[in-house]
């Protein structure tokens, strides 16, 4: 399995609009996306107020791929949250499981 660790920063004065974004649009589409197994969303913190973060955990490298195509070392963005969003990251590992 892949774990997909997704982190974003966004514009300043834009963590609320990316705020009501995150819970209401990417966490479930995430959560009904095909060959998800896990999604585990991470909202700001007071000592990060502009950063937000998914760990995702996928079946395989082809479910990622259908979801993202062939570019998927890529953060790519829903095209609603690009105005919002300063940075973003993006890192893939292999699953332990222990």
């Amino acid at each position: 399995m892949i774990m997909r660790v997704f982190q974003v920063t966004t514009q300043p004065g834009m963590a609320a609009e990316f705020s009501d974004f995150f819970h209401n649009t990417a966490i479930p589409l995430m959560k009904s996306t095909d060959g998800i197994v896990s999604v585990l969303p991470g909202a700001a913190r007071a000592e990060s107020p502009d950063e937000f973060c998914f760990v995702m955990v996928w079946r395989d490298l082809d479910a990622l791929k259908a979801f993202v195509g062939e570019d998927y070392e890529s953060p790519h963005i829903h095209p609603d949250e690009a105005r919002l969003v300063a940075a973003r990251s993006i890192r893939h590992y292999e699953l332990v499981e222990g």
